[in-house]
């Protein structure tokens, strides 16, 4: 798995760690039961802390697209692919929302339709 952090993106930097894992589930580059090199590699390929790649990788284990297991290390989530590429579509209808000025609540009753 190939990943790069982008110098000029504005996003912390374990959001972009974690944007990239999610693009690589959500493409077929990391498929259910792949194991990722481990967050100290993470850190040393992307020169960049490991508490930082550990925080990233913390968020998609909490979307469920990641694994923890002791003695295995870190492997995508059954299921990871279609999770992984509804949390993209998600994330860029809220930036899109956000862009045109509506809040997370707005989108909320947008979804829920009317009532």
């Amino acid at each position: 798995m190939l990943l790069r952090l982008d110098t000029s993106d504005t996003r912390a930097l374990h959001e972009q760690v974690a944007a990239a894992i999610r693009r690589a589930i959500a493409e077929g580059e990391c498929r259910a039961g792949d194991r990722l090199p481990s967050a100290r590699a993470l850190s040393t390929a992307l020169d960049i802390n490991v508490n930082t790649v550990l925080r990233g990788l913390r968020e998609l284990r909490d979307e469920g697209l990641l694994e923890f297991r002791r003695g295995r290390g870190i492997t995508v989530a059954e299921g990871a692919a279609r999770r992984s590429g509804l949390q993209i579509k998600v994330r860029e209808l809220m930036a899109e929302a956000s862009r045109l000025g509506y809040s997370p609540s707005d989108l909320i009753d947008m979804i829920r339709g009317p009532a």
